[in-house]
């Protein structure tokens, strides 16, 4: 198995090796070669595993032997999972006839991000010890240790979900960019209290969007990248998708195990599943799309935004447009995001749409052979891109958005709807049909977007819980404050407890602008080594 650039570069690399790139050098996104097809017998061979032994099966159809010998694999994913609160991982609850909730957020920050992050945090590690002892025994870099400077932009959960994983490892400086002032305090908090010496909080002036150009810009220059061996965190890279196909098909088979119904039955045949995703920079439900391009049965994947709506836009127009709709402009070619109660999913650009836009392209183009349809596919995608850098906007028309909408619908979820949804499964009309839940914002707009679905009687609706609601405390406050028996402590993990007042470490960058930051990185890095 073999990774490729989305934008047409011959290049062909290995699993380790854009694991560690993160980003390709023409600015594209790795994609396998191949999407793996699924073993014939793995509905009742897979049915029993654990979330730790799906992975090993998943992870070792992308991940060749004789660059992870399956030990090794098996080794690095158990540790990873072993940080985790809920014994089956990503457990899944029922909420409502044919709704179900899959609890992404017993990892140790409370969010989604720690499935993937805590796994690539000990790849990471693995692969740097492996590659400075294979140089060592080859009389190579016997006094100095390659080392990788990670690099990313948070909108909140994957920052600390980063740090986590990466505090404290050998070999690793870890700097994450985050809005000021636009994450949740307790998100702040999480990331600005890991004091260890590798760790960087960069608080910069701006929006989400400034943080993740200026971090695609410092990847794109060549120099400062190989002077400090930069390696990407956020779902650019490639080994966070994969991470997150695992709890897809966990779901699957615990929906079948709570029916009480074979996977590989005929009545397992007539009954449908849908995935409604929170959706921001487009990780999370992407890893949907691979499971269901390797033979998952999943009958749509349903995209949920919050205002920031670019995603929603596009599956319903084709216009993946960085301007919205009613005309504002804020002097930045209509580069605008609005603050809303789901701070995680402002975004107005998603990086990893760039991933399925490749599919569609290559899914349309009637070539003679595959090695013409994949550079084909490249270069539409290198327009599209272009398109979205000089224009602002790219269209995708016919059979491309065809193919888009034959996986893929969408919604688009307001603050006065979210806050409503939380309230509403706080306090179900009927509590013998729904159980009281609360609701994080984020996993509300989800829930909110599955609540819209027309949907038949056998068709079944499984919304990703992306978030604790603790991390979230003042949108989760104020939807429930007509409800006195509502008390916020009953609901606070003891890792919160205190965390706010917990020492601090943070530098403030005055504006998104990438020479400031190189020089801020570069000064970081001199003061850790000290």
């Amino acid at each position: 198995m073999k990774y490729f650039s989305t934008r047409g570069s011959p290049d062909l690399l290995t699993f380790s090796e854009v694991v560690l790139i993160g980003l390709s050098k023409d600015g594209g996104l790795f994609i396998p070669q191949t999407i793996p097809t699924l073993p014939s017998d793995w509905k009742t061979s897979w049915l029993n595993h654990s979330f730790t032994s799906l992975a090993l099966e998943i992870f070792s159809l992308y991940i060749p032997d004789d660059e992870i010998p399956r030990k090794d694999l098996e080794r690095l994913i158990n540790k990873s999972y072993s940080t985790f609160r809920a014994s089956d991982i990503t457990p899944l609850k029922k909420l409502r006839e044919n709704l179900y909730i899959l609890e992404l957020f017993h990892g140790p920050t409370f969010a989604f991000k720690d499935i993937a992050l805590q796994f690539l945090g000990n790849l990471f590690e693995y692969l740097l010890e492996k590659k400075n002892l294979e140089e060592s025994l080859e009389g190579k870099n016997t006094t100095k240790r390659e080392r990788i400077t990670i690099l990313g932009a948070t909108s909140g959960d994957t920052g600390s979900a980063a740090i986590y994983g990466l505090r404290n490892k050998k070999d690793i400086s870890v700097f994450i960019l985050h809005p000021r002032g636009k994450v949740s305090p307790v998100q702040e908090a999480q990331m600005t209290t890991v004091l260890d010496k590798n760790v960087h909080n960069l608080a910069v002036e701006g929006t989400f969007d400034d943080c993740q150009d200026t971090v695609k810009t410092l990847f794109s220059d060549s120099q400062f990248n190989q002077k400090h061996h930069l390696g990407a965190i956020n779902s650019i890279n490639w080994a966070r998708i994969l991470a997150q196909i695992v709890y897809y098909f966990h779901s699957y088979f615990q929906f079948f195990l709570s029916l009480n119904v074979s996977p590989s039955s005929p009545e397992a045949n007539n009954i449908k599943l849908q995935y409604c995703v929170p959706t921001g920079n487009f990780g999370d439900i992407l890893a949907g799309y691979y499971a269901k391009c390797m033979g998952l049965p999943i009958e749509t994947l349903v995209v949920a935004t919050n205002s920031n709506d670019i995603l929603d836009r596009f599956f319903k127009t084709g216009r993946y447009e960085k301007k919205v709709n009613d005309g504002e402009d804020n002097g930045k070619g209509g580069h605008i995001v609005h603050e809303t109660l789901s701070p995680a999913m402002d975004i107005s650009v998603s990086s990893n749409f760039e991933r399925l836009l490749w599919y569609l392209a290559y899914g349309s183009i009637d070539a003679k052979s595959d090695k013409e349809k994949v550079n084909l596919a490249g270069s539409t995608v290198n327009k599209w891109m272009e398109d979205l850098k000089s224009k602002h906007c790219l269209t995708v028309e016919g059979v491309h958005l065809a193919l888009a909408l034959r996986d893929f619908k969408s919604d688009k979820i307001t603050d006065q709807e979210t806050m409503e949804t939380i309230h509403r499964y706080y306090a179900p009309q009927d509590s013998r049909t729904q159980i009281s839940y609360v609701l994080d914002p984020h996993t509300a707009v989800g829930v909110a977007a599955a609540d819209k679905q027309k949907i038949s009687s056998n068709t079944h609706l499984i919304c990703l819980a992306t978030a604790h609601p603790a991390k979230f405390s003042a949108a989760v406050e104020e939807s429930l404050k007509s409800f006195s028996e509502f008390k916020f402590q009953e609901i606070l993990p003891t890792e919160f407890v205190g965390l706010l007042e917990k020492e601090k470490r943070c530098v403030y960058i005055e504006r998104a602008d990438p020479e400031i930051v190189k020089k801020t990185i570069e000064s970081e890095l001199e003061r850790e080594v000290i």
